[in-house]
């Protein structure tokens, strides 16, 4: 049995989804597995895009629903829109349909990251509410849980709780990702690593 395969898939407006993911790209890495990051395709027109002042992901390949069977465990990264997923990951989702029916998905592995434009956004509502999705392809959720002293710090202003890595970025993007909410999504990747690879006994 090779590597386990892991897919980071990630909806990033201005960044910080993408500077989490980096992190626990890093991380899954650092525990040996195969890590891989996607992006779900884009629904808004460029010109709204541009006025929203979004960030270009273009080096960053898009994925299609068929290509989840490909992996052993995915880890999605989105905004939160009203305590929920932002919709082009929800619209991603809506074509999963197909694999549903023929429980492709089932006994997969599955984590969760996000990001608020402020510390009471709707980070641990935003996971939650994404789990259905989860749950009715029958994938197993790992939650970052207390695994990490960090969760416990309150020295400073972090995103991030048991459900999943997070950051906050300010209603402007102007609040860059911290050091210590770089180092929250590092440990969720070599946190989801290491329950991956018990279930594939390594």
């Amino acid at each position: 049995m090779g590597k386990p395969k892991v897919y980071v898939v990630i909806h990033s407006v201005w960044g910080h989804i993408k500077s989490l993911a980096d992190a626990i790209v890093e991380g899954l890495e650092a525990q040996g597995v195969e890590a891989t990051l996607w992006r779900v395709p884009e629904t808004l027109p460029k010109e709204v895009l541009e006025k929203m002042w979004a960030k270009s992901f273009d080096d960053i390949p898009v994925i299609k629903a068929e290509d989840l069977t490909n992996a052993d465990g995915f880890i999605f990264g989105f905004g939160t829109r009203y305590g929920a997923a932002s919709a082009q990951m929800k619209a991603f989702w809506d074509t999963t349909g197909g694999l549903w029916a023929k429980g492709a998905l089932v006994g997969k592995y599955g984590a969760c990251f996000t990001s608020s434009g402020t510390q009471h956004g709707g980070q641990e509502t935003t996971i939650a509410s994404f789990l259905s999705h989860y749950v009715h392809h029958g994938i197993v959720f790992v939650p970052l849980g207390y695994t990490t002293p960090l969760l416990n710090d309150n020295s400073e202003l972090i995103g991030g709780g048991p459900w999943g890595a997070a950051t906050i970025s300010g209603g402007d993007g102007s609040r860059q990702v911290s050091d210590k909410e770089k180092q929250i999504a590092k440990h969720q990747g070599e946190h989801f690593a290491k329950i991956l690879k018990k279930a594939h006994h390594e």
